[in-house]
């Protein structure tokens, strides 16, 4: 209920002459929802894998020109920024989608399910929109139309970014994230600040979660080898057996979680998702290798967690005379929302969804590579409800998944309330 009187006393705050945009925008919004659907579902029935979304890349940079937008193409490889000037000076204002698919053979029944096949890590594979990216592009999508329809009221102008490859690409030698790419190539020069948004399949269509602070993790790569001495099975005492030191090196990275992390304020999570050694029941390997993830939030939070898990596996194996080799891979950076920036845009999340419909959320333990355009400028991220009205989040099907949908009636919201964001940051810089 606190929530809720607080989003109503945000609500006055939104100024009569962004309240007559918000209508124009409503009713552009409505009357473009069956094309946003269709886009989606065209999109979802033909998916395509990080920095090789050409098709889709084409029809966005299509759209985007028809709009008579400046409109930059193969940026970050596959990635399409377009610029549409508002009629009125102010500041630059991004909105981003994300383009990609996952190596993931759909299994439901929809009209439009996808049939693609391709190759992800030198193997043949299904090919889905199991994450939502499909409904990220089209939302964006109708967006752009939104507001070129009402440029010459916009105290502003409004970048578009559609990115390749968030979820990544993992080749050899090569790991690399479309916005990391984007950011590199100078896209957030000229920024004044960036929404972004992913749907959500555990939240109800028709409602908005978002956090502020640390909203989601950092994620890391953990690779250990742990090497001791080969030996017979039937006289361990004549070797240092690196499986059981791997064993307790996992036991003992558990208490980083238990007795280093202040989890009253943000989780944390280290995984070991692999373990090799040995090839045969009576012999001690010389060698096991272990490989994991690592979820913080904020920069504190992690480096604790990175100096921790190297004391402890290297000690551990120390005292057992074996020796160990622990790598950290950083990834993706925490996805924080600034609190100011967070407390600026909340009265447009409470007039776009109503303010019961706008929930405050618990941190989540995935990863966005969003992140990395926040830390160039500041940066909202949200979370659109996709789930249908009255469903279940413990047997939704999650993200990632062969069984993944969405329910499409949340996504006139999602081009509302980016739309919103837009003119009224445009409003409050004024």
């Amino acid at each position: 209920m606190k929530k809720i009187l607080l989003l109503l006393i945000f609500l006055p705050l939104i100024s009569f002459g962004q309240t007559k945009l918000h209508s124009q925008i409503d009713q552009n919004a409505s009357a473009l929802e069956p094309k946003v659907i269709e886009w989606r579902r065209d999109f979802h029935q033909h998916p395509e894998l990080g920095n090789k979304e050409f098709r889709t890349a084409k029809i966005v940079a299509d759209h985007l020109r028809s709009l008579g937008m400046e409109v930059t193409e193969n940026v970050a490889v596959t990635g399409v920024v377009g610029v549409l000037r508002g009629g009125k000076p102010g500041p630059m204002v991004a909105l981003r989608a994300d383009m990609d698919a996952l190596p993931v053979a759909e299994r439901n029944d929809l009209p439009f399910r996808s049939v693609n096949t391709g190759t992800y890590n030198g193997q043949e594979t299904g090919i889905m929109h199991a994450c939502g990216h499909d409904s990220h592009v089209a939302i964006l999508m109708g967006v752009a139309e939104v507001l070129a329809r009402m440029k010459n009221q916009l105290e502003g102008s409004v970048k578009f970014i559609f990115q390749p490859a968030e979820e990544g690409i993992y080749e050899p030698g090569v790991t690399t994230f479309g916005a990391k790419q984007m950011v590199e190539e100078g896209v957030m020069t000229d920024v004044d600040a960036i929404f972004g948004l992913h749907i959500w399949a555990s939240i109800e269509a028709g409602k908005i979660g978002y956090r502020s602070g640390p909203f989601l993790a950092a994620v890391d790569n953990l690779e250990v080898s742990i090497t001791g001495t080969q030996a017979h099975g039937a006289s361990p005492w004549s070797g240092i057996d690196p499986i059981v030191t791997s064993a307790q090196a996992i036991l003992g990275l558990q208490t980083i979680l238990s007795r280093n992390v202040n989890i009253a304020e943000n989780p944390a999570v280290v995984t070991i998702g692999a373990i090799h050694g040995g090839i045969r029941h009576n012999i001690i390997p010389e060698k096991v290798e272990m490989i994991g993830t690592i979820r913080t939030f904020g920069d504190e939070q992690q480096a604790l967690v990175h100096r921790r898990i190297n004391e402890i596996i290297t000690n551990i194996a120390e005292s057992a005379g074996a020796k160990a080799d622990v790598k950290i891979g950083k990834l993706y950076p925490s996805t924080i929302n600034p609190p100011e920036l967070t407390t600026k845009m909340t009265p447009s999340m409470a007039a776009a969804a109503g303010a019961s419909n706008v929930i405050a959320m618990d941190p989540v333990t995935g990863a966005e590579d969003f992140s990395f355009f926040q830390r160039e400028k500041p940066g909202f991220f949200i979370f659109l409800g996709g789930m249908k009205k009255g469903g279940d989040p413990l047997t939704t099907p999650s993200h990632h998944t062969p069984d993944f949908v969405i329910d499409e009636s949340g996504f006139v919201l999602g081009v509302r309330v980016m739309s919103y964001f837009v003119v009224d940051y445009m409003g409050e810089k004024k």
